[in-house]
């Protein structure tokens, strides 16, 4: 560390077998290389696409052997890594046999070398098991994949080794084969095309947990496509920087993360703006009255037990060692810096301001007052034990300097923080949250705007906001087994046994939570304030994969033109001031359009505002969008309602029309629609009451729009009574409380909802129609791994966070749930690429973009995750 921060069928009985399994790997019925193979689902995608102009099968397409410009399809090598050894590891768990039978080598490398190289992703070939054909068909990919590179080394004896020698010997097949060879090669490109896209588009469909254990590397250059696996990319841990108000705001509100964080070994930096002093008074209620108050003191006793937190989550020990330091601050002051000895890569940073000693009512001196410009500085107050001995004060720009010099000395790939827009009650308007928690993450705002904007040599980072005092409110989001671990962690904290484990005269904890250290239910629950979309990935009409994410403060954009191209990205498209969140939507002439909302802050504090954008492609498939367009907002200023408007949710119905909707800060909806020529309506009010999260919408079998929001006791709907009208009244589902968010997709003529049972972490469904009214059936519990927040659902793959922080799938309705390596940062989004391949992905905590895949089909399962672009290192 430097010196100074100063640098640089359970699914649905009446759904056909075929529509209600889960997950799969073989391509249709029967396998490749058998009698009637071209009937395979896989095999009709391909030739479906064949009469589309752009597509590599079509004549216009460079890679046609009647094109000019004729070259061979990118390769798609696919590395395996080890699982890191912090993780996990998933327990295996008896899978279907193989059911594909490999073609011959000859016939592979007749299919490879006649097509100028076509290079497809590579894995070892299994062996076929005993039980012939039909058991050995997901093996099919693997070693189709594997045996279109390496074909033909045992055949032709007299053609040589390598791979001239299996040029010459295709060549010489090909000569006494087929006596036409431009019509051959035309048949075999469009083959070979097609085995690659199977190849590299489900990425490999591997048996079992075995591509649960493995993470596979981005694209890499056809020359290294023989390295050793040495060179396998594993994924990067990421670093993680988290900026509270006070101490405790961690524990109580961005747990279990934290700990899962701190668990999976990843380094763990967290940043407390105040010390958290309030009236000083470090005693249970019952003894506040005969306490004397000493703030010094008071916020001594917060820091141990933060401190003993911490060691607890990292060692198992409250007691373990920290080294305390003095380290000048980028802003002027000094902060303390402590260093878990027995794990250094967890730190705590203490800056020790003054905080505003009340949740609502006005306090000038306070980080509000310091916003708004009520003050000029704002004062530290230093705790009794802390190394940092000199007083000192900030100005707003100080404190954001100050923050900045802490992301320059960091380098974190994932920031969490606080809701810096959270609401007001309707009927006193008063915060739904502390002012210190959301004037605290308004300063992170600024600061990592400025980070983003100033500082070149540094990673990408994404963000994280999570719900206050609101949580109290909801439903409980964590399972029992969730909240005892979460409850244990604050009872350290809270010092319950009162023991002088810490020595010191201060105390070892915050016993003004003694009393009842899990809050106001917050220790039951945990909820994200932003990025909680799972429609950020999303396919085109050429089987291309796009994932929006935001980066930096920008909307950043992966690429993969069709089913085996390269994947490109993250390209940050203009603009910044973006919010965690982007959702995707195709309109009616195949253009993506990404909507998202934006905050900006000018250079008075009334100028703080959040608004809705988007961005759309200038064409289908192209790479460039148009600039940013805003429709605004539904609230009048951040005085009101603090800009408390959520997420847009956005669906095009059967008539074409775009619609975008949000919850705004009097817990309504509001929404704007498209009209026909191109200009938006007003925002139109909805009603509904108490709704919480960000809303959803979907359009049904009869393109009829379809809107729901989860209340604190329920979900609330809208539909369309026919395509192109308008929004009917809000209307009761009668479904259960549910926990947020939810996640609606159109389904089996109708919407289906997936959502989380409180206290229980299990994904729930149900199905709503559209028909007379809104009407829900077929509410089905899924069972799961204990998580929370968003879940995702495409084909038959159903994916979301489980217990442990990690990335949890069920490929099929009856099958166990299993849980992948990788932790990650909002949420998981999923898309269907044509009809046969389910594609998933997520952005790690290293703020990078994973992606996998697996058939449409009831066996399959997921492929080995691959990692998109470089290490997130730095540019």
């Amino acid at each position: 560390m430097s010196d100074a921060w100063r640098g640089p069928g359970a699914w649905d009985p009446q759904v056909p077998p075929a529509e209600a399994a889960w997950g799969q790997p073989g391509w249709g019925e029967p396998g490749w290389g058998e009698p009637g193979w071209q009937s395979g689902p896989a095999y009709q995608e391909y030739q479906a696409q064949q009469v589309q102009p752009g597509h590599p099968g079509h004549p216009s397409h460079p890679s046609h052997p009647s094109h000019p410009q004729q070259h061979a399809y990118p390769s798609q090598p696919v590395y395996r890594a080890p699982q890191p050894q912090t993780q996990p590891q998933p327990q295996p768990q008896p899978q279907p046999q193989p059911t594909h039978q490999a073609m011959s080598q000859a016939d592979l490398a007749d299919l490879a070398d006649s097509a100028d190289r076509v290079d497809v992703a590579r894995a070892p070939a299994p062996e076929v098991p005993a039980g012939g054909r039909k058991a050995a068909r997901p093996a099919r990919v693997a070693e189709g994949a594997d045996g279109a590179e390496r074909a033909g080394e045992a055949s032709e004896a007299g053609a040589g080794e390598g791979r001239r020698g299996r040029r010459r010997a295709a060549a010489a097949r090909a000569a006494r084969r087929e006596p036409n060879p431009r019509h051959r090669r035309s048949g075999l490109v469009k083959f070979v095309a097609f085995c690659a896209a199977a190849a590299a588009g489900s990425m490999l469909l591997l048996r079992g947990n075995e591509a649960l254990d493995r993470l596979a590397s981005p694209t890499v250059p056809d020359s290294a496509a023989s390295a050793p696996a040495a060179v396998a990319d594993a994924p990067d841990p990421g670093r993680v920087l988290q900026v509270i108000a006070h101490p405790d705001d961690d524990l109580y509100f961005m747990n279990p993360d934290l700990r899962y964080s701190i668990s999976a070994g990843h380094p763990v930096t967290s940043v407390y703006l105040t010390s958290g002093e309030a009236d000083g008074i470090n005693a249970v209620a019952a003894k506040e009255a005969t306490t004397r108050p000493d703030k010094p003191a008071y916020a001594e006793a917060r820091q141990n037990g933060i401190r003993a937190a911490y060691a607890k989550m990292a060692t198992g020990d409250r007691s373990s060692p920290w080294k305390r330091s003095v380290v000048p601050t980028k802003g002027g002051g000094h902060a303390e810096v402590d260093v878990l000895v027995a794990k250094p890569q967890v730190t705590l940073v203490w800056l020790q301001l003054r905080e505003a000693g009340t949740v609502y009512d006005d306090a000038p001196n306070s980080l509000h007052g310091l916003w708004d410009g009520r003050i000029p500085r704002l004062e530290s107050m230093l705790a009794s034990g802390t190394p940092v001995k000199q007083k000192f004060s900030y100005t707003k720009d100080q404190v954001v300097q100050t923050l900045v010099g802490i992301l320059e000395e960091y380098r974190p790939t994932t920031v969490r923080s606080q809701d810096p827009t959270p609401g007001r009650y309707p009927d006193t308007k008063r915060y739904t949250d502390h002012q210190d928690h959301f004037y605290g993450s308004r300063f992170v705002q600024l600061a990592t705007t400025a980070y983003a904007k100033d500082v070149k040599d540094r990673p990408h980072f994404a963000v994280q906001n999570y719900v206050g005092y609101f949580n109290g409110s909801l439903p409980s989001a964590l399972d029992p087994d969730e909240a005892k671990e979460k409850l244990d962690i604050l009872g350290t904290y809270a010092w319950l046994d009162k023991q002088n484990h810490c020595n010191s005269n201060a105390g070892c904890g915050d016993l003004k939570v003694a009393d009842q250290p899990g809050g106001n239910r917050w220790s039951d629950s945990i909820n994200y304030a932003r990025g909680t979309s799972t429609t950020w990935l999303t396919s085109d009409a050429e089987l291309g994969l796009w994932a929006f994410k935001v980066l930096d403060g920008q909307v950043a954009v992966w690429h993969r033109p069709g089913l085996v191209g390269r994947w490109k990205g993250p390209d940050l498209l203009p603009g910044t001031g973006m919010d965690p969140g982007v959702s995707t939507v195709t309109l009616k002439d195949g253009r993506i359009a990404a909507f998202g909302t934006r905050t900006s802050f000018g250079t008075k504090p009334a100028d703080y505002r959040r608004e809705v954008v988007y961005v759309v492609q200038k064409r289908p498939g192209a790479e460039e969008f148009t600039e940013w367009q805003s429709l605004g907002t539904p609230e009048t200023a951040d005085e009101t309602w603090t800009s408390d408007i959520s997420a847009p949710a956005v669906s095009v119905d059967g008539a074409g029309q775009l619609a975008a909707y949000v919850r705004d800060g009097a817990c309504t909806l509001r929404g704007r629609v498209q009209q026909p020529d191109g200009t938006w309506g007003p925002w139109e009010k909805y009603g509904g009451a108490d709704l919480h999260g960000s809303p959803v919408t979907a359009t049904d079998g009869a393109g009829r729009r379809m809107v729901f929001a989860a209340t604190s006791k329920s979900v609330v709907g809208w539909g369309q009574p026919k395509p192109g009208t308008p929004l009917g009244h809000a209307t009761a589902t009668g479904l259960p409380d549910t926990t947020l968010p939810l996640t609606a997709q159109g389904r089996e003529g109708g919407v289906r909802l997936w959502f989380r049972k409180p206290g229980s972490g299990n994904v729930r469904t149900a199905l709503i129609t559209g028909d007379g009214g809104l009407k829900v059936s077929q509410m089905t519990d899924l069972g799961g791994l204990q998580g929370f927040g968003s879940v995702t659902a495409s084909g038959h793959v159903l994916a979301g966070r489980t217990a442990g922080g990690q990335l949890g799938s069920e490929a099929g309705s009856g099958r166990p749930w299993e849980r992948s390596p990788l932790m990650f940062v909002g949420a998981p989004s999923s898309t269907m690429t044509g009809r046969t391949l389910v594609s998933l992905a997520v952005v790690g905590l290293d703020a990078r973009l994973y992606v996998t895949s697996s058939a449409d089909d009831p066996q399959a399962h997921l492929a080995p995750w691959q990692p998109v672009g470089p290490r997130n290192t730095g540019p």
